[in-house]
């Protein structure tokens, strides 16, 4: 086994480290070694070949990273690495998702809401022949824990109380269930098992139990360090808003060409949220025609719908609400329109692979009364190669029904993926 300050070397070989302020952790922790408590009840030879098969995926990528990157797009922090990387996720990762449970608390979400990535999820990695789920729990190098906070919030949370003992201890009954049943939360200690959920109170549901917490890969659209976000451990799920049954986001697409966008910066949303009111403060209402924000989109026929405003606008604010993601960082992607990210301690979705830099710009939250001068100050070339290189992440966040390769499905595994190379668990 390699020590451990040379598995650190390699894994940050790998992606580098983040130099952006809002995500400025290390994305990949070292190797953590956990004891199992109940081998006699698996077949040690399968959990080997499962280490052994990491093993090889870590110098293959490792080996990849140390290429020549000039020939890749400057979206990604380290091309060949992800490349291969993504090559040997479809080579060898293998998910087991525990049966245990019921719709619509388990193997159930909600697909049309502001939550939607968390039930999308959910539902396509339940469907039959599902990209890298094995039935076979023996042959898994993850597992899947298939609640949904969104739904149990939805069902089972008295409202009003804004309290969730309810919701936590549904959580911990499920854990303390599939930890009877089957040896492999407690192999790890739930170092190699994962929840997802676009819902706030996700990241405090998770201290339903503190493995879950510590050591668990948590996917939360609430990605927060200053709330307890581990993005050494942990991964940043998209948030979007679906508005719409279809199977796939295609239809969201659209925006004009960079050069005939004639509004230089909008936002449209409820005033949620310190960061939000600041902006309001200086720009609500159309008070500077440039930069238009607005709580309320003016009604009527000669008005521009949301969707319209987004398309003919070259830099799209996304600030924090009430929480750090949002939905409009996505949408933006989607109308081809550079993302603003104006948001404290935010880890951005795919920001171990993606270089947010490369398509969009980032404004500390005290410099809103700034914003006009910042944004106008980039100069046309420059604002040009950050439209171009938003459509090309495009892919990146795409949903398709059936999932795609390298569409959002995908690039949640290969953020799975990445944090439980990792984890070595062995005897």
């Amino acid at each position: 086994m390699k020590s451990l300050n040379e598995l650190l070397t390699i894994l940050l070989l790998l992606f580098g480290s983040c130099h952006h302020c809002l995500s400025s952790l290390p994305f990949l922790r070292i190797s953590q070694d956990f004891h199992a408590n109940h081998y006699s009840t698996f077949d040690l030879r399968d959990a080997a070949k499962v280490e052994s098969s990491l093993t090889r995926a870590r110098a293959s990528i490792r080996k990849a990273a140390l290429m020549p990157s000039s020939t890749f797009s400057n979206i990604y922090r380290n091309a060949p690495a992800f490349y291969r990387s993504y090559a040997e996720m479809e080579k060898r990762f293998k998910i087991f998702v525990y049966p245990e449970g019921e719709p619509p608390l388990a193997h159930w979400g909600p697909c049309k809401s502001i939550y939607s990535t968390e039930g999308r999820f959910i539902q396509q990695l339940e469907l039959p022949g599902a990209p890298f789920v094995t039935s076979n729990p023996e042959k898994a190098q993850v597992f899947f824990l298939p609640f949904s906070v969104t739904m149990m919030v939805e069902f089972i949370y008295r409202h009003e109380t804004y309290e969730i003992p309810e919701v936590r201890l549904f959580v911990k009954d499920y854990i303390d269930r599939v930890g009877r049943k089957y040896p492999y939360w407690n192999r790890s200690l739930g170092a190699d098992h994962f929840m997802l959920s676009c819902h706030d109170w996700g990241p405090i549901t998770s201290l339903a139990n503190p493995f879950l917490y510590n050591n668990s890969i948590r996917v939360l659209c609430n990605a927060n360090t200053s709330e307890g976000f581990n993005p050494t451990k942990d991964a940043s799920l998209p948030e979007m808003n679906l508005i719409t049954d279809g199977y796939s986001s295609h239809h969201m697409f659209g925006g004009r060409p960079p050069l005939e966008r004639p509004i230089l910066a909008f936002f449209a949303g409820g005033d949620h949220g310190v960061v939000r009111s600041l902006l309001f403060k200086h720009w609500i209402n159309g008070s500077d025609p440039d930069i238009q924000v607005h709580q309320y989109l003016p009604k009527g026929r000669k008005h521009k719908s949301y969707l319209n405003y987004m398309n003919n606008t070259k830099f799209c604010l996304c600030p924090s609400g009430y929480e750090v993601a949002s939905p409009r960082i996505v949408e933006a992607i989607y109308s081809g329109c550079v993302p603003v990210i104006i948001s404290d301690h935010y880890v951005l979705p795919f920001s171990d692979v993606l270089s947010w830099d490369t398509f969009s710009v980032f404004v500390p939250p005290p410099e809103i009364p700034n914003l006009k001068n910042i944004l106008q100050s980039i100069p046309t070339e420059t604002y040009v190669k950050l439209h171009d290189k938003v459509v090309e992440v495009q892919k990146h966040f795409l949903i398709n029904q059936p999932p795609k390769k390298y569409d959002m499905f995908h690039m949640i595994i290969h953020s799975v993926w990445l944090r439980r190379l990792n984890i070595i668990v062995q005897k």
